[in-house]
């Protein structure tokens, strides 16, 4: 039994609460210690003063001590169809810490929300949803142990098997929480890497995941208790195997950090051996000189679905966060015949993992090469402009990102209002309303994007022989014409194209 001391600020006294260790606490106990909980308060509060005498500080700090549940989420619309949804579905309870002076309820709420569909999109039922208002964190439990033995009986309540805390916890946060509650515990981070291993396909991506999860692994290992059986010595080591068997040997923990090191080198050897394929790919579009778009936007905001439409090509398209982690790179054309490339980019969210991007450093350096960048954002999003926030704090961290001209667009804009879309036009007036789905838009956003296209710098004016044909196609798609004339002695053409094909129209052209 503990004894937790509470101060009454109206009477100066102490109210002794006795508080079982138990961590399993059925209702009825619950109920129970909660009477005797008000009827100790009711004896201070009653000493003297009637309970209309309650002053509003006391009703003020009761109103913010509670629980404060979000509303909706256990009915929030399921975000992924995937096969792993045919077996039986892992029952979690959110819950998270929020501070008035760092943040509005609102902006705590909507982050549980997206919490819920991060659990949804990974495969777990979402029951419940609870906020506690902390000054911050409690560096034991995370809540709090009061509100960590409240959970507990919400859990049990709902038999729930995990518990998902919108926040990374320290490991003695999480093993303390798992001590009371008798529950899985994971925070935001495990949610995130545990959809990026989902979703992964290619051999990179898988690696890249692998490396994010052993890397978020490494300093939360448990391996305490009966596994430290690997070291002997003393008593224990006569007991065990007697003489022969005493040495400082490794501990079991030791061993687990042992291999996850070995591991995480490999990967990263693996990873770096992946780089020479990928310079290829990204080299042969430099030789050709062909302009790439990258598309970067908050995760399910409609990058893969608007990419689909700019080029007719057929992506996989889902309404789930991370759908797609793997670049997809899309060949595009101008209205003149020009080729240029989009390159689809895994998508960013709040509070990204550090491990997740380091591990796709590789991936984002697409973005930091590109020639244009297309921001797209969830026009329906209830406040789009914290995931602009989002994305723009992770592109600052990418080489060369920040002075690559960008094109903010705003997707979806089909399902919300008038109102809606009269404010984003006010409130950014550069910004580009499209819908995937419609094809709404589009048209100003493909012509603003080929007028940002780079021009080839060096302007040729020749006669080439009909039978020249192939090149004169090529100038086509590599650079931008101007004029074509079909004499007698050949093909007048007038056009910008780069050092490369200059020197072969210099070679070919009719003396």
């Amino acid at each position: 039994m503990k004894q937790f001391s509470q101060q009454d600020p109206t009477q100066k006294k102490t109210v002794n609460v006795t508080m079982s260790t138990d961590p399993v606490i059925p209702d009825s106990h619950v109920n129970e210690r909660a009477s005797d909980v008000l009827a100790g308060h009711s004896e201070v509060l009653h000493d003297g003063h009637g309970a209309e005498d309650l002053p509003e500080v006391w009703q003020e700090r009761e109103q913010r001590n509670e629980f404060r549940h979000v509303t909706g989420i256990g009915e929030l619309e399921d975000v992924s169809e995937v096969e792993y949804r045919k077996v039986r579905l892992e029952r979690v309870v959110l819950a998270g810490v929020w501070s008035s002076a760092e943040t509005s309820f609102g902006k705590a709420e909507e982050s549980m929300r997206e919490l819920a569909a991060l659990a949804q999109t990974a495969g777990a039922q979402v029951l419940d949803g609870v906020l506690q208002q902390r000054a911050k964190p409690d560096s034991a439990t995370y809540l709090g142990s009061g509100k960590a033995y409240e959970l507990a009986g919400l859990v049990a309540r709902l038999e729930a098997d995990t518990i998902i805390v919108d926040d990374d916890l320290h490991p003695s946060q999480r093993r303390a929480l798992e001590d009371v509650t008798k529950v899985k515990v994971v925070d935001r981070t495990a949610v995130i890497l545990d959809i990026f291993a989902q979703h992964a396909t290619s051999r990179e991506g898988k690696a890249q995941i692998e490396l994010a999860q052993l890397e978020y692994m490494l300093p939360r290992l448990r391996g305490w208790g009966g596994s430290l059986s690997r070291q002997a010595g003393g008593q224990a080591a006569g007991q065990a195997g007697g003489i022969g068997s005493r040495g400082p040997g490794e501990t079991k923990i030791e061993m687990d950090r042992r291999v996850i090191r070995t591991r995480i080198a490999k990967l990263r050897r693996q990873i770096a051996h992946m780089e020479p394929a990928r310079n290829i790919k990204r080299g042969s579009r430099r030789r050709f000189d062909m302009p790439t778009v990258a598309v970067v936007g908050y995760t399910n905001a409609g990058k893969s679905s608007l990419t689909n439409r700019l080029t007719g090509s057929g992506e996989l398209v889902e309404n789930a966060l991370f759908a797609t982690l793997d670049t997809a790179v899309r060949r595009a054309e101008t209205q003149d015949g020009r080729v240029y490339a989009y390159v689809d980019t895994v998508g960013f969210v709040r509070r990204l993992p550090t491990q997740l991007v380091e591990a796709f450093k590789s991936t984002l350096e697409e973005v930091g090469v590109a020639d244009i960048i297309i921001h797209i954002v969830d026009g329906s999003h209830p406040d789009p402009f914290a995931q602009i926030d989002a994305v723009n704090a992770v592109l600052e961290d990418i080489p060369g990102a920040a002075s690559i001209p960008r094109i903010v667009v705003f997707n979806k804009i089909d399902s919300v209002s008038d109102v809606v879309t009269d404010r984003l036009r006010q409130l950014m007036p550069s910004a580009y309303l499209v819908s995937a789905r419609t094809g709404e838009g589009l048209a100003e956003l493909r012509e603003a994007i080929e007028s940002l296209l780079p021009v080839p710098d060096v302007h040729i004016d020749a006669v080439l022989p009909y039978a020249s044909g192939s090149l004169v196609s090529e100038i086509r798609e590599r650079g931008k014409v101007l004029n074509v004339d079909y004499l007698d002695q050949g093909i007048h053409i007038q056009a910008d194209v780069d050092n490369r094909l200059a020197a072969r129209v210099v070679d070919q052209a009719v003396a």
